[in-house]
């Protein structure tokens, strides 16, 4: 059975031909913020990024922490959404996978700029952004944790292992974009990381990794080893070093190798 073959990802340009000037308001502040924090940005450097005065910036924002808060809802309410949503009673589904991965990678093409926005407030040291980020940080933990969580188990994960599962897909979704400029700036990658090339391998990789963090490889099924072999027969050796956990088609998730060869116990 072939893998099916993933959508296509383009990058979308954050602000559309038909923005307002609401838009191209959170447009800049997202990237200022991002690049220098809130104490960083004063309104008049907003005004001036736009060409506008600070006067008609207040017609759409009372203040400075008005505007942050309307970046960070803008930018993370859409994912808090798609991560609820990604749960399919029933076990893992690859089109929900798909589904999800499509939504998230969208988003964060259209606002390049949110990966950092979000890393630099989880850093925040100010009171007013923590105020502002908690909810949100609070719901896509909890959302992200609930989900994978629902999964983890059939995949072989413990129960105390699943927040730093979660952690990892998140590091792995919003990582790439957070160092989106390091990546353009290395020799070695050879393409600007926000190309609809770029996001199209990315989004495979993404795919691929879910899957085999949370279920069997696609188009793939595992049998359970022989009693007393842990799989790791002479013929299976190197498959099963490649091979993800067991989605629960055994009693337990079969071993796996270490780095040098060496079994690891099952999770």
């Amino acid at each position: 059975m072939s893998p099916r073959a993933t959508t296509p990802l383009r990058a979308v340009p954050p602000t559309p031909p038909e923005a307002t000037t609401r838009d191209l308001i959170l447009d800049a502040a997202e990237r200022l913020f991002a690049d220098k924090g809130i104490d960083g940005v004063a309104v008049r450097d907003l005004a001036r990024e736009l060409g506008i005065t600070p006067s008609s910036l207040y017609n759409h924002f009372p203040g400075k922490q008005a505007l942050y808060d309307a970046v960070i809802t803008r930018g993370l309410s859409p994912i808090v959404e798609t991560v609820a949503r990604a749960w399919q009673p029933g076990g893992l589904d690859r089109e929900a996978v798909s589904r999800t991965l499509d939504e998230l990678l969208g988003h964060l093409a259209r606002h390049p700029h949110l990966a950092r926005l979000l890393q630099r407030a989880l850093m925040e040291e100010s009171e007013m952004v923590r105020r502002l980020t908690a909810p949100f940080e609070g719901l896509l933990y909890r959302e992200g944790v609930g989900v994978v969580g629902k999964a983890a188990a059939r995949a072989g994960w413990t129960a105390e292992e699943v927040p730093n599962l979660a952690i990892g897909l998140f590091g792995m979704i919003f990582g790439y974009f957070t160092n989106a400029g390091t990546l353009s700036r290395m020799a070695g990658f050879g393409r600007d990381p926000l190309s609809p090339q770029a996001l199209r391998v990315q989004r495979r990789f993404l795919e691929k990794a879910v899957l085999r963090l949370l279920g069997p490889a696609p188009g793939r099924s595992e049998r359970c080893p022989r009693p007393g072999t842990n799989g790791l027969g002479p013929k299976s050796l190197q498959q099963r070093s490649l091979a993800p956990p067991s989605s629960g088609a055994c009693s337990r998730p079969s071993s796996r190798l270490g780095s040098m060869g060496t079994a690891i116990s099952p999770r």
